[in-house]
Order: C-alpha cells, then sequence, then structure tokens
C-alpha cells in the first residue's frame, strides 16, 4: 500500500466524525428535524467506515519487524517568531489501536442508543456530543502535535460533562456535572503548561520520529532531568483529571448519572483512557526522569488500593463499575510507569472494550442474579471471604469506615481544598440575591 493512501486512510479516521458531526450540528442549528434513524445512522456509518480505515491501516503499520509511521502534516494554524500551532496527523503503533477502540466503540454506543434513547427529546442532542466526543477522543489518539492534542482534549472533556447533564431537568445530574467539567478544568492546566515547557526547553512539541525502543513515533526529550521531571508531572496532572486519579477520583462514579450509553463509552472506557494514553504519547519526554516515573507509579497504585476498597460497599452496580474502571485505570498507570508499553497498551484496550459492555449490561444485573439464584437453587456464595481471613477484624472495621466515606477525599476537598472559595462564592451569591431585592424595591417604591 502506498504513503498516499496510507494518508487518505488516516484522515478518513479523523474526517469522517468530523463530518458527522458538522452535520448534525447543521441539522441541530437550522431547525431542521430529522428522523431517529437519520441522525444515529449519520453517527453510526461515520465511526463504522472510521473503524474499517483505522483496522486496515494498523494492520499495515504494525506488520513486519520495522516500525511503520505515517505522518500527515496540514501545515500551521498560526505561527508567530519561532513558535508555531501545527496541524499533524500521526498513525503509528499506538495512535492506531486507540483511534480504532474509540471509533469502534462510539459506533457499537450509536446502535445501542437507537432503542434505548428512543422517543427521547434530546435524541439528536445525545448523538451530536456523541459525535463531538468521539472527534475530541480522535484528534488526541492521531495528533503528532501537543497543541492539536490539547484542542482534542478540551472538546472530549466537554462533551463528557454535557453528557453527564443530559438529564438537565434533574438537579443531580448538573451538579455532578459541573464537579466533573471543574476538576477537568483544574487538572488540564497541565497539559498547555507542559506544552511551553516543553517548546522552551527543546524549540518543538511535534513528534521528531520513531523510538527505538517505543516502535512509536515520539517527543524530543528535554536536555535536563529537572526540566524532563517539571515536564512529565505537569502531563501526569493533566492525566489525573480525565483519568480519575486520586485523590481527584469522587466525579467518576457521580458522573453514572448521565445515560447509560454515555457512561459506558466515556467513564468505563474511552475518557478515562486517555489520561494513561497521554502519558504513553509523551513518554519519551519524561522517561529519563525517575522521579517522574516513580510519581506515575504511586499515583497509579494508590488509586487501585483505595478504589479497590471503596469499591467494595457500593450498592449499585453503576458504581461499582465505576471504582472498578478506576481499579484498572490505576493499575495501567503504575504499568506505564515502569515502562511496560505494550503490555499497558493490550490492558488499556481490553479494559475499555470489557467494560462497556459491563455497563451497558448492568440495567439486566438483577435480572440475571435472579436466574443465577434460581439456577442454583439458592443465592450466591458472597465475593471476598479471602480478605476477611487475611485482614484483622479491628482492621476490617477502620478499613470498612474508610470505603463507606471513599478515603475521606471528598471531605477533604469540600473542607479544605476548594472550601473557602466555595463559601466566597455562596457569599457573593448571597449579596446579590440581596441587591436585586433592594433594587426591585426600590423601583417599586418610585413607582408607587
Amino acid at each position: 500500500m502506498s504513503l498516499a493512501i496510507h494518508r487518505c486512510l488516516l484522515i478518513a479516521i479523523a474526517g469522517l466524525p468530523l463530518g458527522a458531526f458538522l452535520l448534525l450540528a447543521a441539522l441541530a442549528w437550522w431547525g431542521r428535524v430529522r428522523a431517529e434513524r437519520t441522525v444515529s445512522t449519520i453517527v453510526t456509518v461515520a465511526f463504522g467506515l472510521a473503524t474499517v480505515a483505522a483496522l486496515v491501516l494498523a494492520v499495515t503499520v504494525t506488520r513486519g519487524d520495522r516500525a511503520l509511521t505515517v505522518p500527515v502534516p496540514a501545515g500551521a494554524w498560526f505561527g508567530g517568531g519561532e513558535y508555531g500551532f501545527h496541524l499533524l496527523l500521526v498513525g503509528d503503533r499506538l495512535s492506531l489501536p486507540f483511534a480504532a477502540l474509540t471509533a469502534l466503540l462510539v459506533g457499537l454506543i450509536g446502535v445501542f442508543s437507537q432503542r434505548y434513547l428512543h422517543r427521547e427529546p434530546g435524541y439528536l442532542r445525545f448523538y451530536l456530543l456523541l459525535a463531538l466526543f468521539g472527534v475530541g477522543v480522535e484528534t488526541v489518539a492521531l495528533s503528532g502535535a501537543l497543541e492539536l492534542a490539547f484542542a482534542g482534549w478540551e472538546l472530549a472533556g466537554l462533551a463528557s460533562a454535557l453528557l453527564i447533564a443530559f438529564f438537565h431537568e434533574r438537579k443531580r445530574p448538573v451538579e455532578h456535572a459541573l464537579r466533573a467539567f471543574l476538576t477537568y478544568r483544574a487538572c488540564d492546566v497541565g497539559l498547555p503548561a507542559a506544552v511551553v515547557w516543553l517548546h522552551h526547553t527543546t524549540g518543538v512539541s511535534t513528534v521528531t520520529g520513531v523510538l527505538r525502543d517505543g516502535g512509536w513515533a515520539g517527543f524530543e526529550a528535554p536536555a535536563t532531568t529537572q526540566d524532563a521531571a517539571l515536564i512529565g508531572i505537569l502531563l501526569l496532572w493533566a492525566a489525573m483529571g480525565k483519568a480519575a486519579q486520586v485523590p481527584l477520583g469522587g466525579w467518576l462514579p457521580r458522573a453514572m448519572e448521565g445515560p447509560t450509553p454515555s457512561s459506558a463509552i466515556c467513564y468505563g472506557a474511552v475518557s478515562v483512557s486517555m489520561g494513561p494514553y497521554l502519558l504513553l504519547r509523551t513518554e519519551s519526554v519524561w522517561a529519563g526522569a525517575t522521579a517522574a516515573r516513580i510519581a506515575v507509579v504511586a499515583v497509579g497504585a494508590l488509586t487501585a488500593v483505595h478504589v479497590t476498597l471503596s469499591g467494595r460497599v457500593q450498592t449499585d452496580i453503576k458504581s461499582a463499575l465505576a471504582y472498578a474502571s478506576m481499579t484498572q485505570i490505576g493499575m495501567i498507570m503504575v504499568e506505564v510507569g515502569l515502562g511496560l508499553r505494550y503490555l499497558a497498551l493490550a490492558h488499556l484496550v481490553a479494559h475499555a472494550v470489557s467494560r462497556s459492555a459491563q455497563i451497558l449490561r448492568s440495567p439486566s444485573l438483577i435480572h440475571d442474579h435472579h436466574h443465577l439464584e434460581r439456577m442454583t437453587n439458592g443465592p450466591l456464595p458472597r465475593t471476598g471471604k479471602h480478605l476477611e481471613r487475611l485482614i484483622p477484624r479491628a482492621a476490617q472495621a477502620w478499613l470498612y469506615r474508610y470505603a463507606l466515606e471513599r478515603g475521606y477525599f471528598d471531605a477533604w476537598l469540600r473542607d479544605y481544598a476548594v472550601g473557602g472559595f466555595v463559601r466566597l462564592v455562596r457569599r457573593a451569591d448571597s449579596l446579590d440575591d440581596r441587591w436585586a431585592r433592594w433594587l426591585s424595591c426600590g423601583r417599586g417604591e418610585r413607582k408607587s
């Protein structure tokens, strides 16, 4: 297959989802109401064709011992002096599996949602946000420039937050969407800060070639270990928000307020996988800094232990699956920090597929549970007895309280980290209400 065909396939992977989103956006903007089947077909066909293109290109790239990278430069959006916002897509052994996974899951969710959201008033809005989310993730996956990756990073975060608040007529989904969005905004600052410092130290923030020991394209590393460690910590901070790592993962169980299809793809599979993916893509930058590696492993290990305990006391299946996702993502972060690149990539893909299926099946879990009990003529055995035998009874009581309080991280964030800011905002809102009432009273007196 020629390089021109490779580039056409790569453009199709990113362009088809974008075309589907723009078409749905035009329908929504002009108020052209279309049949549900038309709306869903636009998304499913676009992402289905993108899946085929990604799989064909992935087979071509991964075949043989020689690592092949397919670049598609599209110039620069703007430039000033030595800096330029480059539009560069890259297909390699890392980006294409993740791009194929994203396109496949978005397409399957589109098919599943045809019946799940049938006659839902926000049917078009759901598919519009689903397409926007897919566009953002595909941009992150295929980007060969960190500036372009940041644009996709923000689009995916915005779409996922809006999907949490899909049922906006209720208070809880909106509150939980705001919490997720604020977590994103607080952590996303790490990515542009890392881009600025990388460009300051190396002069370039685009991929520079195939890594000899990685098998995929990488970025130029800073000359000093201190700069590499700083960039690595900033990238880790950005990844922690999307991947729901300790102590910022409290938003993920609450994100299950959204529709089950969006929960399956965003918070069980693809969205939480963007953090490890970002670290894998930029590993060449921070791999030489021991402090950055230790930080990645520590965050992942603490998250895995914490959410394993917290997930065991959950009483609803979607929250339990959310904590299970956080556990697996924490383990993937450990693998990334230890340099187990291909294991982390395989783990990421396998977890995304299995977790999506589990969340889609979650509404039928009670029915399945009762069916199994009838088949076995008794209650199903309780899991976790091996932990009870290993842990002393006094420690079990403390761990149970720890799990019920979710490690006290929510209380710490509420009372100390952002408590003062929240109180200030509420005070300002109270003063604004008083000011509005005073103006209303004064206007009424003048009219009388």
